[in-house]
């Protein structure tokens, strides 16, 4: 995957409420631009909150040539570049997951982690016990040891936390900084806008900090509540060898994500590659 990477955008609609973002994209041979929404209101309708619309680009003449519904395919690409943070960054042994939310996007986090770390329990925490529990179970009937947790206690015993919420930062962050053990991997996938926050600013005087796109981190992650001297290094360095990811086993490394477009362009060169379809 190859390309220049371009700071995506988040605005709100006509009820300050509802967001969407736009995460522009191109390669040496495509370009496009994709649009993600979330409309908190949605739940009330039986409809999820978030959704993503792909649009490619025919590059002769700068038209349309692809308009893709990729609500789905999005969540399994948010979650892979969790998995490939944790496969990158965690412990080699790292078996217990804590995942902060209940939401649509949780039991993607879950699945995807599991698959680069040899899970044996999965702790959920939720705004309400029964949220909780109501999210434990459903993981469980899909083959997960969970069960619901109270925050401190999923922090205490946890080698990954993953959180996934709406989390605004006029509210308390999820959880104390001082909570967290040396040796943690986190992976922050909720903070991708103005506004939002789920982490403590505390702790990134505590951790080595990861990210998709350093500016991008900065203007929309976790990393806008970071101190100006810390320092952010794109996880794609750590892949490629040009930096340095783990580098002890009581390190805690921190992964500020808030997706980039060029990944939504190969996701939506291979959904059409799967349906023989070649731009």
């Amino acid at each position: 995957m190859d390309g220049p990477v371009f700071p995506s955008l988040a605005v709100h609609g006509s009820d300050p409420r509802n967001r969407f973002s736009l995460k522009p994209s191109a390669s040496a041979t495509h370009a496009g631009v994709k649009i993600g929404t979330y409309w908190p209101g949605n739940s009330e309708r039986g409809l999820p909150r978030h959704h993503s619309v792909l649009l490619l680009f025919d590059q002769s003449v700068g038209r349309l040539a692809a308009v893709l519904e990729v609500g789905t395919a999005n969540a399994y690409r948010t979650a892979a570049a969790d998995a490939l943070a944790v496969d990158l960054l965690a412990r080699p042994d790292a078996t217990t997951l804590a995942v902060f939310g209940t939401g649509h996007q949780a039991a993607y986090e879950v699945r995807a982690v599991s698959r680069v770390r040899p899970v044996t329990e999965v702790l959920v925490v939720g705004r309400t016990a029964g949220r909780a529990e109501g999210a434990a179970a459903a993981l469980a009937a899909q083959g997960h040891r969970a069960r619901a947790a109270g925050a401190e206690e999923a922090c205490a015993l946890a080698d990954v936390v993953v959180t996934a919420t709406a989390t605004r930062d006029d509210t308390p962050p999820l959880f104390d900084a001082s909570w967290i053990r040396p040796g943690t991997h986190l992976s922050c996938m909720g903070a991708d806008a103005p506004g939002k926050r789920e982490i403590p600013p505390e702790l990134f005087t505590r951790a080595r900090v990861f990210c998709d796109l350093p500016e991008q981190a900065r203007r929309l992650g976790e990393s806008r509540h970071a101190p100006a001297d810390t320092v952010l290094t794109p996880l794609g360095e750590v892949l490629t060898g040009r930096a340095e990811g783990r580098t002890a086993v009581g390190d805690i490394t921190v992964f500020d994500s808030s997706g980039i477009g060029v990944q939504d362009l190969y996701l939506g060169l291979a959904l059409l590659e799967k349906m023989d379809i070649s731009l």
